[in-house]
């Protein structure tokens, strides 16, 4: 059992957990992921860490309430305990190169917080790029505010915080003023594409964390199944970090889609099951 230390609501649907787990901590490395299980009848979700501290043994992870397995999860309170958690799993975020873009959109941010931070301690020269659709969903911005920084843009789709526009935007001002040697990105699947076709023009090197399609997490399941350069991989045992520019992104795309209809059934069961007047 891991024992939730803190909980942080950061939007509506949008939360932060600190969990008890110091073996756990003492592992972490930016990119890697761990897996929840709420209880003994519940599916094992994948999440990334977003912070850990080894001497402390705690971790961190950020989620969005998206079916029922999140909206499970955000009903638990600090001083509850979630069944199991598994990990550190996955492969280390590795990125070649001395000035790095590291680019983070939506809960997207939360894996691109540690990996900034770990490339900032390496001695490299970092340019972030926050992007969200609205103010209230750009998280963690006083974590990378706080960072030895070379630049922090911040775009959001209606303009209430920083540019506004996507983060394509910064990014190519980046590439044509020829600020970067190689760029790190994670978020949606449409802004990890036209990052990657913004990089791919100037001919600079871009790794993609496809953490955001993994279900399983073992490799069972083939959900998280991507085309990299002509073969078949999996985000959750081959990643998540790939070669932006081998990736499929239209297939990727539809991938994503494909249990829709059955999250959809699944939340609305259980929110009739949990409805006042069923009680």
């Amino acid at each position: 059992m891991y024992k939730i230390l803190k909980k942080t609501q950061f939007s509506e649907k949008v939360f932060e957990f600190c969990v008890h787990a110091p073996r756990m901590a003492k592992k972490a490395h930016a990119g890697q992921f761990l897996m929840v299980r709420i209880d003994e009848t519940g599916e094992r979700v994948p999440f990334t860490f977003a912070n850990w501290n080894p001497e402390e043994g705690w971790i961190e992870f950020i989620f969005m309430v998206v079916g029922k397995t999140t909206e499970c999860l955000s009903k638990l309170e600090e001083g509850d305990e979630i069944r199991d958690i598994t990990g550190p799993l996955g492969c280390p975020t590795e990125v070649e190169g001395e000035r790095v873009a590291v680019i983070g959109g939506g809960v997207g941010l939360a894996i691109a917080y540690p990996v900034a931070r770990t490339l900032c301690e390496q001695g490299k020269k970092v340019s972030v790029i926050m992007g969200a659709r609205t103010k209230d969903l750009l998280i963690l911005f006083e974590q990378f505010a706080a960072l030895p920084l070379e630049n922090l843009f911040i775009t959001t789709d209606d303009g209430s915080m920083g540019e506004k526009g996507v983060v394509t935007l910064p990014l190519r001002r980046l590439c044509e003023s020829d600020a970067i040697d190689s760029c790190f990105c994670v978020g949606p699947v449409p802004m990890m594409k036209f990052s990657t076709l913004t990089c791919r023009e100037f001919k600079i090197p871009i790794i993609a964390s496809l953490n955001p399609i993994m279900v399983d997490g073992t490799g069972m399941c083939g959900c998280c199944r991507v085309e990299v350069d002509g073969q078949t991989k999996f985000a959750c045992v081959d990643g998540p970090d790939f070669d932006a520019t081998k990736v499929d992104w239209n297939d990727l795309r539809a991938r994503q889609a494909a249990y829709l209809t059955e999250e959809g059934q699944s939340l609305k069961a259980y929110e009739e099951a949990n409805c006042a007047c069923h009680r």
